[in-house]
């Protein structure tokens, strides 16, 4: 099965959609223009049921097949906010919002679904419910959560979810995903080191922070390399560093540390949880000094159950002509809320040569529309098919 020819004809006005979110770009849970958008145009396509608010400002869409004889569900999940970050493609129809940018393709995945659900609304050709997710605050945000919190499973009686993201450097609209863990678990840390400052004349007088911050650096790159085995995958990073004087002469009293830690199984996450605050806290001492930590756990790996990955996989080739098996990587993505909620799967569509994820010349890539919209409808279609 290849593209469906109704949402080919739909191409141009889907790109409309995606455009207008692209020139008016929100961040985190402040999608009130978006998700008003969303909700507006759900109601028009005559959606059974339009809801708003779920996780602040998430909106879910029901919508139900011709008939419903095995009572089945299944959830769709697009994620609607942009980036802290000023763009810079020159569009003619780039970021109108200062500071603000769709860098990651969450204007075209929202395109995408709203077009999926438009297709389904209007031919209901499947036994079941298709459930409709658009989700705020995906970008460090954690809006997947507040939405699971929310009830969004219960509430809409969702069996399994899915969503796509897009991949820069993938052919345009081919597909990849792998089961298992796909995603990272995300976290981070803040270190926050007391010494006793003085004169840097009288190193002698003081508990020297530098120095505690400097071996507490090199002693957490051995986290990894010595406590975790060689063949499994964990990233721990120091990202920043700033003491409490920035004079020459100066050893100061106070030095903090910040960065992240990703993993792909809770015991790895839980050993470099352990080992990190154990080498912090020891090197601490060793100088005299005191530390403390603060080690936020973020989103959790992003894995995909089997049975769902293998019909993701099913409906990209019958929509592509193929689907490649994704490597892991450490990026992390909230969807992984949902998944630890309902078995399900995340697919990686390509968006083609283009500027990667996150970067100020990145744009989503409008061809790839009807595929996207495709696998969507597909899924539910062929997860539910019509009795």
């Amino acid at each position: 099965m290849p593209i469906k020819n109704r949402l080919a004809e739909m191409h141009a006005e889907i790109t409309e959609w995606r455009r207008d979110i692209h020139r008016h770009p929100e961040i985190l849970y402040e999608t009130h223009r978006t998700s008003a958008m969303v909700a507006d145009k759900l109601r028009d396509f005559g959606c059974d049921e339009v809801v708003t608010g779920i996780g602040r400002t998430g909106v879910v869409g029901v919508i139900r097949g011709k008939t419903d004889t095995a009572g089945r569900v299944v959830g769709l999940r697009a994620d609607m906010d942009a980036l802290p970050m000023q763009e810079q493609t020159g569009l003619d129809y780039a970021s109108a919002i200062p500071g603000a940018m769709h860098a990651c393709g969450h204007d075209g995945h929202t395109a995408m679904l709203l077009g999926a659900a438009k297709y389904l609304a209007e031919t209901r050709n499947f036994d079941g419910t298709a459930v409709v997710i658009f989700q705020p605050a995906e970008e460090g945000g954690n809006g997947a959560e507040a939405m699971v919190k929310d009830g969004l499973m219960d509430r809409f009686g969702v069996q399994e979810v899915y969503a796509m993201h897009n991949n820069p450097g993938l052919a345009a609209g081919k597909f990849k995903i792998r089961p298992g863990p796909l995603l990272a678990a995300a976290d981070t840390f803040e270190i926050h080191l007391e010494g006793r400052g003085g004169h840097a004349a009288k190193p002698h007088d003081t508990v020297d922070t530098t120095v505690m911050l400097s071996q507490t650096i090199v002693a957490l790159q051995t986290v990894v390399s010595r406590n975790t085995d060689p063949v499994l995958q964990a990233v721990l990073s120091v990202t920043s560093v700033e003491t409490s004087s920035k004079a020459f002469n100066v050893i100061p009293q106070a030095a903090t540390l910040r960065g992240t830690v990703r993993t792909h199984s809770g015991e790895m996450r839980d050993l470099l949880e352990k080992r990190l605050v154990a080498v912090v806290q020891g090197i601490a001492a060793t100088f005299g000094g005191k530390a403390e930590v603060n080690y936020e756990r973020g989103v959790p790996v992003t894995v995909n159950a089997e049975e769902q990955t293998r019909h993701a996989a099913e409906v990209a080739e019958l929509v592509s002509g193929g689907c490649g098996e994704a490597a892991m990587v450490m990026g992390g993505e909230d969807f992984s809320f949902m998944l630890e909620a309902r078995p399900g799967a995340f697919i990686m569509i390509g968006n083609g040569p283009s500027a990667g994820l996150h970067h100020p010349e990145y744009n989503f890539n409008d061809e790839i529309i009807p595929a996207g919209c495709s696998w969507f409808a597909e899924m539910v279609e062929r997860r539910m098919p019509a009795a």
